[in-house]
Protein backbone atom coordinates (compact mmCIF):
# COMPACT_ATOMS: atom_id res chain seq x y z
CA UNK A 1 0.00 0.00 0.00
CA UNK A 2 1.24 3.23 -0.90
CA UNK A 3 1.80 5.77 2.14
CA UNK A 4 1.81 9.97 1.81
CA UNK A 5 5.52 10.09 2.63
CA UNK A 6 6.21 8.06 -0.79
CA UNK A 7 3.97 10.32 -2.81
CA UNK A 8 5.66 13.58 -0.61
CA UNK A 9 8.74 11.85 -2.36
CA UNK A 10 8.05 11.66 -5.71
CA UNK A 11 6.50 15.41 -5.94
CA UNK A 12 9.71 16.04 -4.54
CA UNK A 13 11.55 14.68 -6.79
CA UNK A 14 10.06 16.70 -9.79
CA UNK A 15 9.63 20.14 -7.51
CA UNK A 16 13.71 19.75 -7.21
CA UNK A 17 13.92 19.06 -11.41
CA UNK A 18 11.74 21.58 -11.91
CA UNK A 19 12.33 24.35 -9.83
CA UNK A 20 16.21 23.67 -9.60
CA UNK A 21 15.71 23.23 -5.60
CA UNK A 22 17.34 20.84 -3.21
CA UNK A 23 15.74 18.42 -1.59
CA UNK A 24 16.40 19.70 1.62
CA UNK A 25 14.42 22.84 0.61
CA UNK A 26 11.15 21.03 -0.14
CA UNK A 27 9.12 19.90 2.56
CA UNK A 28 4.78 19.11 3.18
CA UNK A 29 4.74 22.46 3.72
CA UNK A 30 6.17 23.80 0.79
CA UNK A 31 3.43 26.01 -1.00
CA UNK A 32 3.29 25.82 -4.53
CA UNK A 33 2.67 28.85 -5.46
CA UNK A 34 3.96 31.00 -2.78
CA UNK A 35 7.10 29.05 -2.14
CA UNK A 36 7.81 28.42 -5.47
CA UNK A 37 5.75 30.55 -7.82
CA UNK A 38 4.54 27.62 -9.94
CA UNK A 39 2.09 28.47 -12.95
CA UNK A 40 0.27 26.17 -14.86
CA UNK A 41 2.53 24.66 -16.39
CA UNK A 42 4.94 23.54 -13.42
CA UNK A 43 1.54 21.87 -12.23
CA UNK A 44 1.03 20.11 -15.62
CA UNK A 45 4.47 18.58 -15.41
CA UNK A 46 3.79 17.49 -11.92
CA UNK A 47 0.47 15.87 -12.68
CA UNK A 48 1.83 14.57 -15.38
CA UNK A 49 4.92 12.83 -13.93
CA UNK A 50 2.61 12.01 -10.86
CA UNK A 51 -0.06 10.27 -12.82
CA UNK A 52 2.95 8.00 -14.88
CA UNK A 53 4.33 7.03 -11.22
CA UNK A 54 1.66 6.16 -9.66
CA UNK A 55 -0.49 4.86 -12.89
CA UNK A 56 -3.57 7.18 -11.73
CA UNK A 57 -5.29 10.14 -13.56
CA UNK A 58 -5.03 13.36 -12.13
CA UNK A 59 -7.54 16.00 -12.03
CA UNK A 60 -5.88 18.87 -13.17
CA UNK A 61 -8.45 21.62 -11.52
CA UNK A 62 -8.90 19.54 -8.27
CA UNK A 63 -5.12 19.77 -7.88
CA UNK A 64 -3.85 22.87 -9.06
CA UNK A 65 -6.67 24.08 -5.69
CA UNK A 66 -3.96 22.32 -3.40
CA UNK A 67 -1.62 24.73 -1.86
CA UNK A 68 1.14 23.01 -0.55
CA UNK A 69 3.13 19.66 -0.89
CA UNK A 70 1.29 17.61 1.88
CA UNK A 71 -1.79 18.80 0.50
CA UNK A 72 -1.57 17.64 -3.11
CA UNK A 73 0.32 14.06 -1.86
CA UNK A 74 -3.18 13.52 0.17
CA UNK A 75 -4.89 14.22 -2.97
CA UNK A 76 -2.90 12.10 -4.84
CA UNK A 77 -3.17 8.96 -2.19
CA UNK A 78 -6.84 9.17 -1.79
CA UNK A 79 -6.60 8.79 -5.67
CA UNK A 80 -4.76 5.63 -5.88
CA UNK A 81 -6.86 4.22 -3.11
CA UNK A 82 -9.89 4.31 -4.58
Amino acid sequence: MLKKEQVVEKITERICEIFGKEKSDVSEATSFVEDLGAKSGNITQITTFLEDEFEVEIPFMEFRRKKTVGDAAEFVLSLVDE
